[in-house]
């Protein structure tokens, strides 16, 4: 039986469903202790994401995170700017070396464009920079330790791109955004064809409903299969984990009322080299995405929300004929 914490804060009160209800002693002692237990940072939204149980947030905050996978391999990753708040969340495992999914979004004001990646090429006292000798800081993430990580190493010679799953080009809003999208723990290795074909499609087109005339906000899910043997394509000689399949699920809040103002989709690809460009006959439901990979989109929506938007597919919303 799944057990569902609910947060409702205020000023004066933290309260839980009737049958957990605790005075506020135990309700400290019971945060303090998951805050220990927590295996990333003390920050809130790492910890609500770092718990086994679905601790959901009433409203819509995190609401493009995934339930995650149960066990001691997985780590939950946030990273932030200062000016910008949360970048993206990314879960990895430890045990494979490999991110689950990064999970973002995309609204008016971090769509802004103030750094174009071509200005890396200037960048010249980064510790990447030296290392690289080349002007992409393409680095290892520094949250994550340094005997469960990628390091770049493992990239070359392998004949797959360090492919990213949050794109840099969604992410231009600061240097420092942008920046991260580079951590190893936001790439999957793809074959180039793929990666500059029908994946780089997939980008495209969430960049067309990333308009404020389509979108309130777009919450992104995006990653490559690695739960599943069947669902690997191969791991290479310097053991990186290679998916066989690449997914995208899309939460769309816009100022409709149908739906409760929401509307979600998914793409689905083999990885394979790839160049189409007519995307229609790629996409499914959100719910036979969560049947294909085994992964719960977008839990802290309303249930009877969830529901009804991971079922439906209607193709001409998302401007599919």
């Amino acid at each position: 039986m799944e057990i569902k914490f609910y947060t409702f804060f205020s000023a004066h009160t933290l309260a839980f469903p009737t049958m957990y209800k605790l005075n506020k002693f135990y309700t400290f002692l019971f945060l303090t202790v998951v805050a220990f237990l927590s295996a990333c940072s003390s920050d809130s939204d790492e910890l609500l994401g770092n718990t086994n149980s679905n601790i959901q947030n009433y409203g819509i905050a995190m609401l493009e995170v995934p339930q995650r996978k149960s066990g001691n391999n997985q780590i939950f990753l946030t990273h932030a700017t200062d000016a910008y708040g949360i970048n993206m969340y990314i879960e990895w495992d430890c045990g494979k070396k490999s991110q689950r999914w990064t999970a973002y979004k995309m609204y008016n004001a971090n769509s802004v464009k103030n750094w174009n990646r071509d200005l890396w090429k200037y960048e010249t006292d980064n510790e990447w920079v030296v290392k690289n000798n080349y002007r992409d800081p393409f680095q290892p993430d520094p949250k994550l330790p340094a005997s469960v990580r990628t390091e770049l190493e493992h990239y070359q010679g392998s004949g797959y791109n360090r492919g990213h799953i949050c794109p840099s080009a969604d992410r231009l809003c600061s240097k420092e955004a942008n920046e991260q999208t580079f951590y190893l723990s936001n790439m999957q290795p793809q074959v180039y064809g793929f990666n500059g074909g029908v994946w780089l499609a997939m980008e495209n087109k969430l960049r067309v409903w990333n308009t404020p005339s389509f979108r309130d906000t777009l919450y992104v899910v995006k990653g490559g299969t690695i739960d599943k043997p069947t669902h690997i394509l191969e791991i290479t000689s310097k053991g990186l984990l290679v998916p066989k399949y690449f997914y995208m699920a899309v939460l769309c809040k816009n100022k409709d009322q149908a739906q409760g103002g929401y509307k979600a989709m998914a793409f689905w690809a083999e990885h394979k080299p790839n160049s189409d460009k007519s995307l229609k006959k790629y996409m499914i439901s959100v719910d036979e995405l969560e049947q294909r990979t085994g992964i719960n989109f977008f839990p802290n929506l309303p249930d009877d929300i969830e529901q009804q938007v991971e079922a439906n597919l209607v193709p001409a919303v998302w401007g599919f004929n």
